[in-house]
């Protein structure tokens, strides 16, 4: 009976071994690109299944972070302080290999590299980031982004408009040039706005900010003006398009910036150009007509790739913003999805939420937090999320410095 009992035994764990869920175990995950969504689902992946076998692929061996780098522009703290190494990941047994992605074949599943280099995946997760639309507005290249610095990839650009900013004379103009669709961190031409306007009136006090827009609205629109109104008097002046606030054109030899009001010379222009998804996505055919990723908002599955998924930035999450806080839930509910789908469940139901903390001065914020939910294919907002109070607070700039802590620890393992 024993020897019986033994070979039942033996034959079932034979059954349980041959199973997909153990072979899934084992799967391969190759991830396109290390910002927080990347980053963050290959850590939770490998919580998750410490067994599976995930590859982070980017190009750059060190992530700065764009999330306070509008205090680096205004010397509230070294670009360092937003340097992070990819160390944290190779201790949670995540494989970085620095590289490019070149191409997405779907039928065999693996990632070419830019040194020829091929990765097969059972999984592949998309995190690209965005592109620049150069050319708009009319003359807005790369080399004009060595006079007009858009800072809006952290690094180099964000010291170089730093750079900019110390050395424009006294009772010169700070000119932020904001486009129009959608874009990463929609609230932040306006944070960078006030902390510049914070740091003029203190250091070069007949200087002023003016911020062209090629939108009628911005987010949150009455507490950033209501703080302006409050604590820089004069000093911020925001010119919608319908005023003619969109810059059509630059010189950038001059530093000047065409609006259909006319030609405006400034000491500074912070020129933010639109942007699209990751230059990967597009060449990948993850991209829909408009531009950015169809993906199904419950796993983040791409709608036009198989075996593939799209988050952060590039993806699109209909209500949710452009931002790390969302990359970060996007990066929980793939994580949480591909597991499940790897093991024969169905995927958890989605929990997704965001939350954005906007600086008014160096000592206060106030922050928007969201949680949205999952109807009929696209994502919106819960109507009962709840929002802090609009009104610039210590307590929500202290509790900016936490969420950014807690940010880099689940992104980076630092």
């Amino acid at each position: 009976m024993k020897r019986r009992a033994f070979i039942r035994a033996a034959t079932l764990t034979a059954a349980v071994i041959a199973t997909p869920v153990l072979r899934a175990a084992r799967a391969r995950i190759v991830i396109v690109g290390g910002g927080f969504g990347g980053s963050a689902c290959a850590l939770l992946l490998k919580h998750a299944q410490p067994s599976l076998d995930v590859t982070l692929v980017d190009p750059d061996a060190r992530y700065v972070t764009c999330p306070l780098s509008n205090d680096v522009i205004v010397g509230a703290r070294s670009i360092d302080s937003l340097t992070l190494t990819r160390a944290g990941l190779a201790r949670a047994g995540v494989r970085f290999v620095r590289a490019r992605a070149t191409a997405l074949d779907a039928e065999a599943r693996s990632i070419r590299l830019d040194d020829g280099t091929r990765l097969a995946y059972d999984r592949c997760i998309v995190a690209p980031g965005i592109r620049f639309l150069w050319g708009t507005p009319e003359d807005y290249d790369e080399a004009a982004a060595e006079t007009m610095p858009h800072a809006w990839e952290a690094g180099t650009q964000t010291t170089r408009l730093a750079d900019r900013l110390r050395a424009m004379p006294d009772g010169g103009t700070f000119a932020i040039s904001v486009p129009s669709g959608l874009m990463r961190c929609p609230p932040a031409p306006y944070e960078r706005a006030s902390l510049v306007a914070e740091y003029l009136a203190r250091h070069k006090p007949r200087s002023k900010v003016l911020i062209f827009d090629a939108n009628n609205r911005f987010p949150r629109q009455e507490a950033f003006t209501t703080a302006w109104d409050t604590l820089y008097r004069g000093r911020i002046e925001w010119i919608p398009v319908t005023e003619g606030g969109a810059v059509e054109r630059v010189g950038a030899r001059t530093n000047t910036l065409h609006t259909a009001s006319g030609a405006h010379r400034v000491a500074v222009a912070n020129v933010i150009p639109p942007q699209a998804p990751g230059q990967f996505a597009l060449d990948a055919g993850l991209a829909s007509g408009h531009g950015w990723c169809p993906v199904d908002p419950a796993t983040f599955a791409s709608t036009r790739v198989p075996h593939v998924h799209v988050i952060g930035d590039a993806c699109i999450a209909d209500a949710m913003p452009k931002a790390a806080s969302a990359a970060l839930s996007q990066a929980r509910q793939c994580a949480a999805a591909i597991v499940a789908s790897l093991a024969g469940r169905e995927p958890p139901p989605p929990a997704l939420d965001s939350v954005c903390y906007s600086a008014l001065a160096l000592d206060r914020a106030f922050a928007i937090r969201l949680r949205f939910r999952v109807a009929n294919g696209h994502v919106e907002a819960e109507p009962n999320a709840s929002e802090a109070d609009s009104t610039p607070s210590v307590a929500e700039r202290e509790a900016a410095a936490r969420w950014y802590r807690s940010i880099r620890a689940a992104a980076f393992a630092a």
